[in-house]
């Protein structure tokens, strides 16, 4: 079967630059779409560069001109976006490229995290993100573009090195915070493993018009069990400090936006569960349908901040 030929949008991203790799690791004709808006950001047009020399097309489009985002989306015939949180509602404009270009196969939009789904009673000020993802899965389904919606869950070098800690991406020395018991069951993903899975994703028609979860059992773990794998591989116990929800919660109270966004999701995560509490139902999981992908455990992730 012919690879699709792929549009990465947000390429230079967390997420997106990972997905670039992934599909040209893959043997995909990938393209990445190259903004103006980028203005003067060295680093950024570095690693476009860098994309480049690995064989990748670099198409410059605006999202401030329709024309140029259609001619881009003609390029390709699989549409990933990786936008992040703040210009999410600008896969809109995206959107409608798509529909006047009318050859696109597969359309992933910029979720990768919980399933918006699922998070009707999430918290304020946090929940806007989830609102802005339905807001675009409805013009998704509205303008009937094939699609798959990915939710990735936790990304280890957010939540994993630093067992789940605010303000830090480094191991506690000495004392960590637990979320309650503990025991909540959260799902850890090596972000490099996201990105091999979303691409395995695009052609298969198994996850057409469907959520595909990435849950690989052996990263579905607990804190107490995160911080347990860090203890083993450290060699230093470390203090833990119970948290309740309701102190948690109230952390938010004067807080800045950024920290509250932060605390209710993380919430959400370690104390209702969010993440695990649900069947997939109809759905697939990523470890299932690709069981050749060979994923990184977090004990072999913790292993470099040694």
């Amino acid at each position: 079967m012919e690879k699709s030929k792929v549009l990465v949008v947000g390429g230079t991203g967390f997420i997106g630059r990972r997905i670039v790799k992934a599909s040209l690791a893959q043997g995909h004709r990938t393209f990445v779409l190259t903004r103006p808006e980028m203005g003067m950001n060295v680093d950024k047009l570095q690693l476009l560069l860098s994309f480049k020399a690995q064989g990748a097309v670099l198409v410059e489009a605006s999202m401030d001109d329709h024309q140029s985002l259609v001619a881009a989306v003609r390029q390709a015939n699989v549409v990933v976006s990786a936008m992040a949180g703040s210009q999410l509602l600008q896969q809109l404009k995206l959107l409608e490229a798509i529909k006047e270009a009318g050859n696109i196969q597969r359309f992933l939009p910029s979720e990768f995290g919980m399933d918006p789904a699922r998070m009707g009673d999430a918290l304020a000020p946090g929940r806007v993100t989830f609102d802005d993802k339905m807001v675009i899965r409805k013009a998704i389904e509205e303008a009937n573009i094939p699609h798959t919606y990915v939710s990735a869950n936790c990304f280890a070098a957010k939540f994993a090195a630093n067992l789940s800690q605010i303000g830090t991406l480094f191991p506690p020395k000495e004392k960590v915070g637990v979320y309650g018991d503990g025991n909540v069951k959260v799902v850890f993903m090596d972000e490099d493993d996201a990105a091999t899975y979303i691409i395995k994703s695009i052609d298969d028609p198994r996850t057409l018009n469907k959520t595909i979860y990435l849950r690989p059992p052996e990263n579905i773990l607990s804190q107490n069990e995160l911080i347990a794998k860090w203890e083993k591989l450290s060699g230093k116990v470390l203090e833990k400090i119970p948290i309740p929800s309701n102190e948690f919660l109230a952390s938010m109270e004067g807080a800045d936006l950024m920290h509250q966004i932060v605390v209710g999701h993380i919430h959400h995560i370690f104390y209702e569960g969010c993440l695990t509490n649900f069947d997939i139902g109809d759905d697939e999981e990523a470890s299932q349908l690709y069981p050749e992908v060979q994923y990184t455990r977090m004990d072999v992730y913790m292993e470099r901040y040694l």
